[in-house]
């Protein structure tokens, strides 16, 4: 098969870092250097400046039989003393960590000293539950506080945590809490969204009661329950209890017991799984060292001065790495946000920047699509001088999001770190460093210092400067995966089986397409199966909904590829147009096909879309992915698939009924 990717658009526009930035960056050029003169040094060093060990470490990287690594494992610390405590012990107890914002607008302000008091207490309410080291805990709540206790809790006892995002259906929580056989269910009543009350407790009792062809739950012993909502809930003697009542009770003297390095923190299971769930499995040592590195070193973290902002929910690997192990580590101070974006209005998130003065803002390019598409008017009613750098996550994001992320969000000069990692990756693996690096817009740029990465053809040889191919990682890295909880062999096959025979292998395969330009810096092209054969091209869908966006009209597009009796497969777009060009068009059609065309001019006739259907929404997961499967069932003429993972379910059923091509 042939894997090279056509790559036929072009950006040339260069952003050097600020000098006043540059010299007061974190990161130094002298990181590259260090890290290529001894890569496994180079991480030691790391584990042991950010880290506290109570046990030191003696070997670094056990690479003997892989792909199954070990990283620092004679080792011991404590995850959540070095999340909590350590800063307390450094005098900085009374620095926030956590400015909470609820969605109706009550808030909370938590200093490291009482973060750490209220772990304390919930350790030792987990202990006297039943849970011990090794036990797994299932955490089902909104972005509260909670989560995050409950979450350096489980850490803190040597257990292992299992984060189901809230937006998961009963049958998807069921699932997760068999596949680690749970032992402890921590939710809420519910959480505000979208300004009700989104009930959670219900589901966590449909997942456990028999139904159907389910016996009842046998692995959960307690559900411990957090009142947020304060919406009504069923209560099961004996198995539930309130958190507000059982945590407070509990003794606030906890000491933080070391456990090995390579001690299992958590499960996070990979959204959009058929079957059994996929449960990735990272231990301790090795992910918080490149979590809290990356956090420092990509976000050029001022600890003493920053207030730093992730919007992710803890559900996914962003919410685990950088809102809650990365920062705290570094003790930084953080804004937590509940709800939506836009509840109750929609400059809610410009409204919380200048409320908590946010410097650091790191969110998903399809955020800044829909911040777009309602036009800059609303973030340029609030003070937004504070920021002073800018984050991207989640998938690639299109010259024309940067270029106005830069500009209308920034002020034309904060950076802007676009990065790209995994769930299985458990930190950032390609990143510009803020203070060191030319960005560009829409590209990854260079793989952080310690980290290996190539773009490889089929047969896993260099495509080279210029070339596209398969995205790898060539060399074992501190946070990596440490396997599928319970299916090794799966592991092996998912992420290693294609490339585990190639010269200085095994390679590591991400499942993207990437291509390197002339500086040899990474351009992401999309998950492979969204790559296109048209008349035996190989397109990207990503640059041609880059090419889509850069046209004045279009805030946000998708594009698939459909088959064609002709070409293979053809080119089919889905976009949404902006506000105020929909009220100035003469027509739909006229819309179309001017897109076509612009598509034809940009990157060439090859990928001049057969179809363009103007749409008012997108088929999104809650995390903020597009699903192009469902878009491609449209373009096909077939019935939609499985719906169930979107935020909203309605959105497929509008599309096919109002699309106009």
């Amino acid at each position: 098969m042939n894997t090279q990717i056509d790559s036929l658009l072009h950006e040339d526009r260069r952003f050097p870092p600020p000098e006043g930035f540059a010299a007061d960056a974190v990161a130094t050029a002298e990181l590259y250097e260090q890290a290529k003169a001894d890569r496994v040094g180079f991480w030691a060093d790391q584990a042991r400046d950010l880290l506290h060990w109570h046990t030191p470490f003696t070997k670094t990287l056990d690479w003997s039989n892989p792909p199954f690594a070990t990283w620092f494992e004679d080792g011991a610390l404590n995850v959540a003393y070095n999340c909590l405590d350590r800063h307390v012990e450094a005098g900085n107890g009374d620095r926030v960590a956590i400015h909470w914002e609820g969605e109706p607008g009550d808030s909370r302000t938590i200093t490291y000293a009482e973060l750490t008091e209220e772990v304390k207490r919930a350790a030792n309410l987990f202990t006297s539950l039943g849970v011990n080291a090794g036990d797994r805990v299932a955490i089902y709540l909104p972005m509260i506080p909670e989560a995050i206790v409950s979450m350096l809790a489980v850490a803190r006892i040597g257990a292992v945590h299992s984060v189901v995002f809230g937006g998961f259906s009963a049958d998807s929580l069921r699932s997760r809490i068999d596949d680690a056989e749970a032992k402890l269910v921590i939710t809420a009543d519910g959480g505000w969204r979208k300004g009700k009350v989104s009930a959670l407790k219900p589901a966590v009792d449909a997942a456990l009661d028999a139904r159907g062809d389910l016996p009842e739950q046998a692995s959960v012993e307690h559900v411990l329950v957090v009142r947020r909502g304060e919406n009504e809930v069923a209560w099961k003697e004996g198995r539930d209890l309130w958190w507000h009542d059982a945590v407070a009770g509990a003794s606030a003297e906890h000491v933080a017991e070391a456990f090995p390095a390579e001690n299992p923190l958590f499960i996070l299971y990979t959204s959009g799984t058929t079957g059994k769930p996929k449960g990735i499995l990272h231990t301790s040592g090795g992910y918080l060292t490149q979590a809290a590195f990356t956090h420092k070193n990509v976000f050029d973290l001022h600890p003493e001065s920053d207030v730093y902002w992730c919007t992710a929910d803890i559900g996914w690997i962003t919410g685990h790495s950088y809102v809650t192990y990365g920062p705290l580590a570094n003790g930084a101070t953080q804004v937590l946000y509940e709800g939506t974006p836009d509840a109750s209005h929609p400059g809610r998130w410009w409204e919380i920047i200048e409320k908590y003065g946010v410097t650091i803002f790191y969110t998903a390019p399809t955020a800044i699509r829909s911040f777009m598409k309602l036009g800059r008017k609303i973030p340029k009613q609030f003070d937004l001088s504070s920021l002073r750098l800018l984050g991207s996550v989640g998938e690639p994001i299109n010259p024309e999001a940067w270029m106005w992320y830069r500009k209308i969000i920034g002020g034309k000069l904060a950076p802007i770190v676009d990065t790209w990692w995994q769930t299985e990756t458990g930190a950032i693996m390609i990143s510009a460093l803020p203070g060191v690096t030319s960005t560009k817009p829409g590209s990854a740029q260079v793989p952080i210092p310690g980290v290996s990465i190539d773009v490889v053809d089929d047969d896993g040889k260099p495509v080279g400067a210029g070339g596209g191919g398969l995205l790898v990682v060539t060399e074992p890295w501190p946070s990596m995966l440490r396997g599928i909880w319970g299916d090794p062999e799966r592991f092996v096959e998912t992420y290693w089986e294609k490339f585990k025979d190639v010269e200085n292998g095994p390679f590591y395969f991400a499942g993207d397409g990437a291509r390197l330009d002339g500086d040899r810096d990474v351009w992401l092209l999309g998950r492979v199966d969204d790559v296109m054969n048209v008349s035996g091209h190989r397109l990207s869908t990503a640059e041609i909904e880059s090419a889509l966006v850069a046209n004045e009209m279009v805030a946000e597009s998708a594009v698939v590829g459909a088959a064609d009796e002709t070409t293979g497969q053809a080119v089919v777009a889905f976009v949404i147009i902006k506000e105020s060009h929909l009220e100035q068009a003469s027509g739909i059609a006229d819309i179309a096909q001017t897109l076509r065309l612009w598509v034809g001019e940009q990157i060439g006739p090859i990928a001049r879309p057969r179809e363009v259907y103007i749409v008012n929404e997108l088929p999104k997961t809650r995390s903020g992915k597009i699903m192009r499967r469902l878009l491609r069932d449209v373009a096909e003429g077939r019935e939609i698939g499985d719906t169930t993972t979107l935020a909203d379910t309605t959105v497929m059923q509008i599309i096919t009924d109002k699309m106009v091509p």
